[in-house]
């Protein structure tokens, strides 16, 4: 009989620091999530800040080189940074792979006019302000998902009423997927659940939320979470690598998003900036390849989602007006 001693997940450090009598506290099974992926599996992977076709292809050559399995990848400058052809091409590129794409939708604050934006206080920060900036949100949620696009990245919490609205509505695919950006994670338990009601099938949580705070979330909410594992400098920059086991044993259903800190931003992006998105792009999925060694490492890596699943399973919601 195999001892279960020798085959449970182990924790960093943890046979080193028993044996010199500092092993930590033990883990308590009323903090896991009792939640996992439809079809099975508590974790998938995302490899974020992908802004065209030539960086994905350095992405998808790179995860076959490094063998980093993919489900999803996100794009954030924008739909209305890519043509039509671009669009095409990353979705057939990704649909060979069978591998969601999620892209930007429209017109952000940051961008925009509102000088409160570039205040320490950030003003409405991304959200869309007014009704023309919505209006570009559905412009480009329309123009994406009918060039092929499944899932769509959203910082506003009207947009996402809004696109919900319009997917029930049929003006957008059902199978359309929302997902909130972490320029707007929610931050606490009640949050969190009205995102979900407002129809958000997948939520950016802010990477400095504590262990605890995941497991108040999964004590009201199932819908998929998003983490950045380490977080660009804009969204402070925290690397969270050897927290990742417990992060999914907290959070699951959890997608794993391979961010990189000590890097300059690229949105909006455009060729000015081509080596640098291709050189990050290419690291982001290294750092990947890192964060999947060390779960193997410490026996925490199985029960990740089957390669090519994408939906959320059954979600609650606000009741739509007739």
């Amino acid at each position: 009989m195999t001892d279960a001693s020798t085959t449970a997940p182990r924790r960093p450090g943890e046979q080193a620091l028993t044996a010199l009598g500092l092993a930590a506290p033990a883990l308590d099974p009323a903090d896991a999530s009792p939640h996992s992926f439809p079809g099975g599996g508590r974790w998938r992977t995302e490899i974020p800040s992908c802004e065209g076709p030539e960086a994905l292809a350095v992405v998808l050559k790179e995860a076959s080189r490094l063998d980093v399995p993919i489900h999803r990848i996100s794009q954030g400058s924008g739909v209305w940074m890519l043509t039509d052809a671009e669009i095409t091409e990353m979705v057939e590129a990704t649909a060979a792979r069978d591998i969601e794409l999620c892209l930007f939708t429209g017109p952000r604050g940051t961008w925009d006019i509102g000088g409160s934006t570039r205040t320490d206080s950030r003003g409405a920060g991304p959200r869309a302000r007014g009704h023309d900036a919505v209006a570009g949100c559905v412009e480009d949620a329309v123009r994406a998902t009918e060039l092929g696009v499944k899932c769509l990245l959203v910082a506003d919490e009207g947009v996402l009423w809004t696109l919900h609205r319009a997917r029930a509505a049929g003006i957008l695919p059902a199978d359309t997927t929302l997902k909130v950006s972490a320029l707007i994670g929610p931050v606490n338990p009640a949050a969190y659940a009205v995102h979900e009601r407002l129809g958000a099938d997948s939520i950016n949580v802010p990477s400095d939320l504590t262990l605890d705070h995941l497991t108040e979330i999964r004590r009201v909410s199932a819908t998929p979470m998003d983490m950045y594992i380490e977080a660009p400098d804009d969204l402070g920059g925290y690397v969270r690598m050897y927290e990742v086991a417990e992060l999914i044993r907290r959070g699951a259903p959890l997608y794993l998003k391979f961010g990189l800190s000590k890097a300059p931003g690229i949105y909006p992006y455009g060729h000015h900036l081509r080596e640098l998105t291709l050189t990050t792009a290419k690291e982001r999925v290294r750092r990947g390849r890192l964060a999947l060694d060390l779960l193997a490492r410490h026996g925490a890596d199985g029960d990740m989602a089957p390669l090519g699943s994408r939906l959320p399973g059954d979600l609650s919601r606000f009741d739509i007006p007739s």
